[in-house]
């Protein structure tokens, strides 16, 4: 029995790749009609109910979606689901946390690096300016508070992924933040403990400076530097 179920997604998960080839070769395009799932099976050799659970797959990922009495399509845009089975991933993995700040700090050189690229720079920087204000501020007032320091630095780095204009970044950029919420809250608690606020307030001071002057040959040390609390 324990066989049968393995063997039945085995077909589910290759009628899957099969279907996600065919997008990625382009026989089938964004919009375009998904053949009927008597076509289906035979293309792929498999039975009705692993095509219909391989649609059901895809369309909970976000890319195909069904329109009753005309069909399955494929979809037209980005969803931010698309990428929540790889996330899902990374979170099961149960990686070492070297492993996350390494990610991290990827993702960020390559955020910046996206962002230096493009002409509206001076756009954004007024709000990312403003949010740098509010967390100085927060760290340097009588009784500052370690949740709302979080916050502020969650929002800096989510202003700075916006910046990049690129929907995948952020979703990317949104689930580490999440994923890593418990490390980053020791380590801002033990920065306030030790006294470190103003080295940690010039780190977020220097990412600005590097976005501000496109100082792109500095990105990966203004990004590792950042990160030296983070361990």
């Amino acid at each position: 029995m324990e066989q049968e179920k393995q063997t039945a997604k085995s077909v589910v998960d290759q009628v899957v790749d099969g279907i996600i080839s065919e997008i990625i070769d382009g026989r089938l395009t964004p919009g375009s009609k998904l053949p009927t799932e008597m076509e289906l099976c035979q293309q792929f050799g498999a039975g009705r109910n692993s095509v219909r659970e391989a649609v059901k797959k895809l369309q909970a990922y976000g890319i195909l979606y069904i329109k009753r009495a005309d069909g399955t399509f494929v979809s037209e845009n980005y969803n931010q689901k698309m990428l929540d089975p790889m996330l899902f991933s990374i979170i099961l993995q149960k990686n070492s946390w070297r492993d996350f700040v390494e990610l991290r700090a990827a993702i960020d050189i390559g955020t910046l690096n996206v962002i230096l690229l493009r002409q509206d720079v001076a756009a954004f920087l007024p709000e990312l300016y403003r949010t740098f204000g509010e967390l100085s501020a927060e760290l340097h007032s009588p009784s500052p508070s370690v949740e709302r320091v979080l916050e502020l630095d969650s929002q800096f780095h989510t202003r700075i992924a916006d910046a990049a204009q690129n929907p995948m970044l952020a979703t990317i950029t949104e689930y580490i933040t999440r994923l890593t919420l418990p490390s980053r809250l020791e380590t801002t608690r033990r920065v306030m403990e030790s006294g470190e606020i103003e080295h940690f307030v010039d780190l977020h001071r220097r990412m600005l400076t590097v976005i501000e002057r496109r100082q792109i040959d500095q990105i990966p040390q203004t990004v590792q530097d950042h990160y030296v609390f983070w361990k």
